[in-house]
C-alpha cells in the first residue's frame, strides 16, 4: 500500500478525478468497494484506490499477477504511471524527488 499526496489546487474534485482517470487510463469501470474503488487490468490481479485523510492524498494498493507476460507488465505499468500523473498532478520524477525529501526528514 502507499500514500501519494496531492498537488495543491487538485483536492477539490479528488474522488470524481480518480474514477474518471481510472476509465481513462485503463479502459475499464471501476466497482465501488467499501472504502474506495477496485479495477482488475493486465498484469494487475488488483488495485485499490481510496482517498487519504482530509482528502489530500491517494492510497492505492496493488496486487500482481506474476504469471503476466513482459509485454503485458510493461504496458500496466505505463499505465499506471499516467494515471498516478493525472490523479496526483506530479510527474513520476516529481514524485520520486517528495519520496525522497520525506525519508530523509
Amino acid at each position: 500500500m502507499q500514500e501519494y499526496p496531492i498537488k495543491r489546487g487538485l483536492t477539490k474534485d479528488l474522488e470524481e478525478r480518480a474514477v474518471t482517470e481510472l476509465k481513462v487510463c485503463f479502459g475499464v469501470e471501476p466497482e465501488k468497494t467499501e472504502k474506495g474503488y477496485r479495477i482488475r487490468f493486465g498484469a494487475l490481479r488488483r488495485l485499490d484506490v481510496r482517498i487519504g485523510a482530509g482528502g489530500k492524498s491517494v492510497i492505492i494498493d496493488t496486487e500482481s499477477d506474476t504469471g503476466a507476460s513482459d509485454t503485458v507488465i510493461i504496458d500496466t505499468n505505463k499505465r499506471f504511471r499516467t494515471y498516478l500523473d493525472a490523479v496526483t498532478g506530479f510527474s513520476t520524477k516529481e514524485r520520486v524527488k517528495r519520496a525522497k525529501s520525506t525519508v530523509e526528514e
